[in-house]
């Protein structure tokens, strides 16, 4: 079994306070036994154009990821960051990390796909290639409990990557995010129960909840769903932590009485090996 941890957060423009909030959270989850927890997309900083790009980090450089490391090393677990601003040589890329027990960085991945989209709330226009160049690259890792294969958010729409990952050998899907109130109550749950249910993995869906200082609201209902498309562990609509048990094995139970993968016809032109 795999204790798994969620951070239920509403984040905002204070980094301090977030990476406060995240601290006391992950010693929380830490004593009662996760052994890999999960924060959600701007965690550390959810703010306007201009601040990400103004407190972003060097991969591997910073105060802000130097302390996500120490928490790692601290409390001796899997610490997945749900996504962070990185300065790289074509701008600034929104990068999910995870660190390792002993507080090295084992992951990166920079969001592939940009949440340009109109919406009917308050905020009305999202535009978030304006300030984030999109990744190039999946990112998945053979761990001690299993292979993880990273996402962020808006990478839900996109069924063609988890199907990459999972042929890649993922068998659970992190899937931090920052839905908003008004497509999560309409599609967070469906489609994350269907990511799980085509791929036959365990999805780890943190997300960011309630009304944030910037003004926009999101969904919350942060929840783990095993391979078999059912919901484990499901938080409500306000900042909260919770850890779930999750039997690992589960899944290549049924990915053997039914092997969806085996009997596709369409096959990914993506077969290489999950990254170390």
């Amino acid at each position: 079994m795999l204790r798994v941890g969620l951070i239920q957060m509403t984040s905002g423009p204070d980094m301090e306070h977030n990476l406060q909030y995240l601290a006391q959270e992950v010693a929380k989850l830490a004593k009662q036994g996760a052994q890999l927890i999960s924060s959600p997309e701007n965690a550390l900083l959810f703010a306007t154009s201009a601040d990400y790009h103004r407190h972003a980090e060097p991969l591997g450089e910073g105060k802000m990821q130097q302390g996500f490391s120490a928490l790692a090393k601290q409390w001796q677990c899997w610490l997945h960051i749900g996504s962070f601003p990185i300065r790289c040589q074509h701008g600034v890329t929104t990068t999910s990390l995870l660190y390792t027990p002993t507080g090295e960085r084992q992951l990166h991945y920079d969001k592939l796909h940009m949440f340009d989209v109109d919406v009917a709330d308050g905020h009305k226009r999202y535009r978030e290639s304006e300030t984030f160049a999109p990744g190039n690259e999946l990112a998945l890792s053979t761990l001690p409990f299993g292979t993880v294969g990273l996402t962020i958010c808006y990478d839900l729409r996109f069924p063609a990557l988890f199907q990459c990952l999972q042929e890649r050998g993922a068998n659970i899907i992190l899937v931090p995010a920052a839905f908003t109130a008004v497509t999560g109550q309409a599609h967070w749950e469906p489609l994350l129960r269907a990511r799980a249910i085509e791929n036959q993995v365990w999805i780890i869906a943190v997300d960011q909840t309630g009304t944030h200082p910037c003004g926009r609201e999101t969904h919350g209902h942060s929840m783990v769903i095993s391979p078999w498309g059912e919901v484990v562990l499901q938080l409500g609509q306000k900042p909260q932590s919770a850890w779930v048990d999750i039997a690992l094995e589960q899944t290549e139970q049924i990915r053997q009485s039914m092997p969806v993968s085996e009997h596709s016809r369409f096959v990914s032109k993506l077969k290489e090996e999950p990254n170390k």
